[in-house]
């Protein structure tokens, strides 16, 4: 069993940043992928950044140039650099792995951080 705990969320005013973490633990024997992804009040979860094994990242248009995600394979954890925050950000974000096990690969999710971005 693998759990993540998330931390980094709170209230920031628009144009402002911040930075949210992620740390997994428990059994496992490596991460496949990790990421994040969000939920405001009446809308569907939505992927906001992933990077895999190799480094690879992907962005919500939404987000492109404006959040960073990396993530340190050895401590198994990642990292959400929101810059230029907007209202529009304001959601419930949510750290996600997909981790390879001893017998074939699981996704993990954690507890959900919420991130509010107001005046």
């Amino acid at each position: 069993q693998v759990q993540l705990v998330e931390s980094g969320g709170g209230l920031v005013q628009p144009g402002g940043s911040l930075r949210l973490s992620c740390a997994a633990s428990g059994t496992m024997l490596r991460m496949n992928a990790m990421g994040w992804y969000r939920q405001a009040p009446g809308k569907q979860r939505e992927l906001v950044a992933s990077i895999n094994s190799g480094g690879t990242t992907n962005y919500a248009d939404s987000v492109k140039d404006r959040f960073t995600i990396s993530g340190d394979n050895a401590k198994n954890q990642w990292y959400l650099q929101m810059n230029g925050l907007s209202p529009e950000d304001t959601a419930v974000y949510y750290c996600y792995c997909n981790a390879r096990l001893h017998i074939g690969s699981a996704d993990y999710w954690g507890q959900g951080t919420q991130v509010t971005v107001s005046s």
